[in-house]
């Protein structure tokens, strides 16, 4: 296979309701586009849902666009490949920029399955017919608006809840809820906030009387020490986010013990190939995954359902419908939950169509190149 032309689009869309973390508060995405159409005119769509600014990690949307056009593009115009790994390779000598990288890695796949004729969690080995869905809520202003956001998703179907933690918002939202919601599937997400000392240790194993199923990323995503040393302390499983860029870094969790959950982010870790590659050593070794989220527009939240189909995806992965997040995604149809569950696309590729007009109409630039042209 060839591709012959790609076309990148900084689409934004306003969120429905704002989403607040340690490190930031969000009303609206801006992420990009990655259209592939090969020499027999298939068409494959992939995301780079980077945030616009480095707080997550060091790439945003300015970095990815500038990475994509100088190195990616001419990369994926330049390569024969027949399998996506073949079109990964084109690229494998850029260090990190995993965020651009797996725009074009769910590209790549997404055209790869299309030219087959398949599904795309087929053609990565997925086994599930349907996906089992979790909700992610941001800090509230005050505990009653976040008991409302809890108890809106409860009611919606979604059995699994994730809250976002940080110093000063930890034990009494998480105690409020609980007491809300005895029976729920609750875990929290700190995204690195918490320095490691005496003072943040006694607040994390607090969290220890919650049953919480997880909590995620609680200190700086390098830390696999202060990790490890947290985890001898709890009952409750530390889940690694932030920290696991590569497999490098998953095995480096796995020897120290510094997790026993896993989440793996298709972008976060460059992309497809690579993703489904954390989840086969992950479940060699026994440990639990799931699929987390950017707030993806809808190319990039098919992509995370195809993965998640996979047999390792024991746990509920942020894959909500497309409606709690945008008014109206950039895919048609949407992406549905029906009491907490997403059904795995049985159409070729993503499953889904990309609403040329609807990018194009929220589009601030774009980027047009042939083979020929390279």
């Amino acid at each position: 296979m060839r591709i012959d032309r790609v076309r990148l689009f900084e689409v934004s869309l306003p969120l429905v309701h704002g989403f607040v973390t340690s490190s930031h508060r969000k009303t609206g995405l801006t992420h990009l586009l990655v259209e592939a159409t090969d020499t027999d005119g298939i068409v494959g769509w992939g995301e780079i849902a980077s945030p616009a600014d480095p707080y997550y990690g060091p790439e945003t949307t300015a970095t990815a666009w500038t990475i994509a056009e100088r190195y990616l593009v001419p990369a994926a115009l330049s390569t024969s490949w027949e399998a996506p790994q073949d079109l990964e390779a084109g690229w494998r000598r850029i260090r990190g920029h995993e965020f651009a990288k797996a725009g074009f890695s769910i590209a790549g796949w997404d055209l790869h399955a299309r030219a087959a004729g398949i599904p795309l969690a087929a053609d990565l080995g997925g086994t599930r017919t349907e996906v089992v869905a979790g909700v992610s809520l941001g800090i509230e202003s005050t505990l009653d608006e976040l008991l409302d956001q809890v108890t809106r998703q409860v009611q919606a179907g979604y059995a699994r809840v994730k809250l976002k933690i940080a110093p000063g918002w930890d034990i009494e939202p998480v105690r409020a809820v609980r007491a809300a919601h005895p029976g729920l599937d609750v875990h929290v997400d700190a995204n690195g906030a918490y320095a490691d000392s005496a003072e943040s240790t006694a607040v994390l194993r607090a969290l220890d009387a919650y049953d919480l199923t997880m909590i995620e990323q609680p200190y700086a995503p390098r830390d696999f020490v202060a990790h490890a040393r947290l985890q001898a302390q709890l009952d409750t499983p530390i889940c690694l986010d932030e920290s696991i860029v590569d497999v490098a870094d998953l095995r480096t969790m796995l020897t120290l013990d510094a997790g026993r959950v896993l989440n793996i982010k298709v972008s976060r870790m460059g992309g497809l190939t690579a993703a489904r590659r954390a989840h086969d050593i992950a479940r060699d070794a026994g440990v639990p995954v799931w699929c987390g989220g950017m707030h993806e527009f809808g190319v990039g939240r098919a992509a995370n359902v195809a993965i998640s189909s996979l047999p390792g995806f024991t746990l509920p992965s942020d894959v909500s419908g497309s409606d709690k997040y945008y008014a109206r995604d950039v895919i048609v149809p949407a992406v549905t939950a029906h009491g907490g569950i997403v059904q795995v696309p049985t159409a070729p590729g993503l499953g889904y169509e990309v609403d040329v007009d609807w990018v194009l109409q929220n589009t601030s630039r774009t980027l047009d190149l042939t083979a020929a042209a390279v």
